[in-house]
């Protein structure tokens, strides 16, 4: 019998950008048991709704208005109707509705009887602590936190994307006694198909004037919890001989104009704002041909970039915080925000051998072969869905 798994909670496929768009991508084109059957929510603010069908999985457009936070809260509730429409209608039984994060824990109450009656679980992908990001005021942070307690309270199972999440639901939320399973997040070690002398990969060296293998790269979006002012302060008070090249979006960014105003980062010609690459593989291609990389998030679970970093990049130097430890391993060099502590790093990194960033690089990629490869996480999917 076909297992029927509703997706909600992603903007939808196939795969623009976002690390719960591409998991969705991923999950569904490289299906390998026959006996799942993919629905998918996806995201729209047009009246007129789509319904189609991508690699084997039904797609469903719901539309929603374009109202600033709380659109996505809507889009939620929106996609468990249709998802119960659905299972009504077609006399389904016995699935899977999965929520990828924690955004509608006042309601979720509501809809656990109405999808248990019809034998269906409700899974929940808890994502990192969105409740600790700068990014909210006040109030929407406690929305964030009291939304992820009635999401633990109220799922059948928890499927978390690193170890520590695991741990901080465990512990945060005992008097639940949650259920709980580890699943990373994935990634690809194959390199970018473009080669050093493509139109695309000469203009955009040219157009930011940085070479190849003079750079360290910082990818991630624009947000005071991603670590920019500590790592951009510590690169100004290096004597690197190399850019510091940010692959992010800054466009109308309130942090942008403080974090110039407090450094000074535009006196220094290192710094090199180069605006966001979405282009896969123009962005695989820069990533793989940097010196090095600089991760500073603090918040979240396994995060896309840094599994994108180890894959292609060789030497990695991470923030030192649980998330990044359990992925990085010994595979990476750590920092703190201690003053002069990455300064020293990055002097020190320039120092390496050959062999030694080799070493480095060889060691990241087993990282992402041996825990995070797209295959082994759609398998452990598929085997979690159909229980085995």
């Amino acid at each position: 019998m076909v297992k029927n798994i509703f997706i909600v909670g992603s903007k939808g496929i196939p795969a623009q950008y976002g690390g719960y768009e591409t998991f969705v991508d991923e999950l569904v084109t490289r299906q390998q048991d026959k006996n799942i059957k993919y629905h998918v929510a996806c995201m729209t603010f047009n009246k007129e709704t789509k319904h189609y069908d991508y690699n084997g999985a039904e797609c469903q457009e719901i539309s929603i208005p374009n109202i600033g936070g709380a659109k996505a809260i809507i889009y939620d509730l929106k996609a468990l109707n249709w998802a119960l429409d659905e299972i009504k209608k077609n006399n389904m039984r016995d699935g899977i509705i999965y929520i990828l994060a924690c955004r509608i824990g006042p309601f979720i109450h509501n809809y656990i009887p109405k999808f248990h009656k019809y034998g269906f679980q409700v899974w929940v992908n808890p994502d990192g602590h969105e409740w600790l990001r700068a990014k909210w005021s006040k109030p929407v942070r406690k929305y964030w936190k009291v939304s992820e307690g009635g999401m633990v309270k109220n799922a059948d199972l928890l499927v978390c994307d690193s170890k520590n999440i695991e741990k901080y639901i465990y512990s945060s939320y005992l008097k639940y006694t949650p259920n709980t399973t580890f699943i990373a997040y994935g990634a690809d070690i194959i390199p970018s198909k473009l080669k050093d002398n493509d139109k695309k990969v000469i203009d955009w060296y040219k157009e930011h004037n940085v070479k190849k293998n003079e750079y360290f790269l910082i990818v991630g979006r624009f947000v005071p919890e991603n670590n920019y002012e500590t790592m951009i302060r510590e690169f100004m008070a290096s004597n690197v001989d190399k850019d510091l090249v940010i692959i992010t979006n800054v466009e109308k960014n309130k942090f942008y104009g403080e974090l110039k105003e407090k450094t000074h980062f535009d006196r220094d010609t290192r710094i090199k704002f180069v605006g966001t690459v979405y282009d896969k593989d123009l962005l695989k291609y820069i990533r793989q041909n940097a010196f090095g990389y600089l991760h500073g998030h603090s918040v979240g679970g396994t995060n896309p970039s840094l599994l994108e970093a180890l894959a292609i990049t060789k030497l990695n130097l991470l923030y030192n915080v649980g998330f990044n430890r359990e992925v990085g391993e010994d595979a990476a060099l750590y920092w703190s925000k201690t003053p002069g502590f990455l300064k020293d790093l990055l002097e020190k990194s320039v120092t390496l051998t050959t062999k030694q960033i080799d070493n480095l690089g060889k060691r990241a990629q087993h990282r992402v072969i041996d825990g995070y490869s797209w295959s082994k996480i759609v398998n452990d999917y598929e085997n979690t869905f159909l229980e085995k």
